[in-house]
């Protein structure tokens, strides 16, 4: 497990982190999302070793990563900013992260470099800004660390590489039992992938929730009395949000015990409709409950 407890990062004197606490589940993928300048970036280098963070303090599996080689074994990192040596092919790659990493596995990174229909001997510096991404994606995977760090991870891949890409992630956890967090400023493309995810804002987590939790837990109704009807009717439900235009109350309602159905048939409406909720819809209704902009942080 990760566990961060009370981290913060100024640069130039802006706080970047402030006072940062929150956990990571083992065997899980955790989306971080947050508006360019959240402090995804730095709280990813920060767990990596790369930066150092000012206060605060991060263990992985209770362990301090400061000169522990055997916990940097267990990590990888693929950051935003792509490097790779100059004239180096995808086979030298492939034999440079075999030489940093015991459990490299050479035959399965060539078998992602074929799924994915990467040269191994072109060089990179030839490939596509999606393709470098692949090429730095597949090399993290091949070395079967525990712990898989992901900055903007999909950034440049078209929508079939992606979903694909994300078959690849999906397996590597299930199979290896690894722990995947990635970033993202865009929402959608961590929906469907995602165990947790967190909102970053201003150096802080402003909201987190399981998915699967929170879309199962928040619906929009729709519904329409007879005669006149106002919010103070829903007094004994969980509102987030409540619209009425003309004869018709559009309500978003939290319904942790799966009651508020029931509860809403017994008013006898004529109109009565129940509605799932995409996750961007359940992060702005949330967002607006705390007082906030949704489009402020996306």
């Amino acid at each position: 497990m990760i566990k961060i407890d009370k981290l913060s990062k100024k640069f130039d004197k802006e706080n970047v982190l402030n006072n940062l606490s929150f956990n990571i589940r083992d065997n899980s993928i955790y989306g971080l999302v947050g508006a360019n300048g959240a402090g995804k970036s730095t709280l990813l280098r920060i767990i990596m070793g790369i930066f150092e963070a000012d206060t605060g303090v991060i263990t992985i599996d209770d362990d301090m990563l400061s000169d522990n080689y055997k916990l940097k074994q267990k990590l990888v990192f693929v950051p935003d900013d792509l490097y790779f040596y100059p004239g180096y092919n995808l086979m030298d790659m492939g034999k440079y992260y075999q030489s940093l990493y015991e459990n490299f596995d050479m035959n399965y990174f060539k078998e992602l470099a074929s799924m994915f229909n990467l040269s191994l001997n072109k060089k990179i510096s030839t490939f596509s800004k999606g393709m470098k991404r692949q090429c730095a994606l597949i090399c993290a995977i091949a070395t079967n660390c525990d712990y898989m760090f992901f900055d903007e991870t999909f950034d440049g891949l078209d929508p079939v590489i992606r979903n694909t890409m994300k078959k690849v992630l999906i397996n590597q956890m299930n199979k290896k039992k690894t722990t995947i967090v990635m970033t993202s400023h865009n929402l959608r493309e961590l929906e469907d992938i995602c165990d947790n995810l967190g909102l970053l804002y201003k150096g802080g987590i402003l909201f987190e929730s399981e998915i699967d939790t929170i879309k199962t837990n928040m619906y929009k109704v729709q519904i329409s009395l007879k005669g006149d009807f106002d919010q103070d009717d829903f007094k004994e439900f969980d509102i987030l949000s409540f619209k009425k235009q003309g004869s018709v109350a559009t309500i978003i309602v939290k319904d942790k015990d799966g009651k508020s159905k029931r509860k809403l048939e017994k008013m006898h409406p004529i109109i009565l409709d129940f509605l799932n909720l995409t996750l961007e819809e359940v992060f702005i209704y949330e967002m607006e409950a705390l007082g906030y902009e949704f489009n402020k942080f996306i």
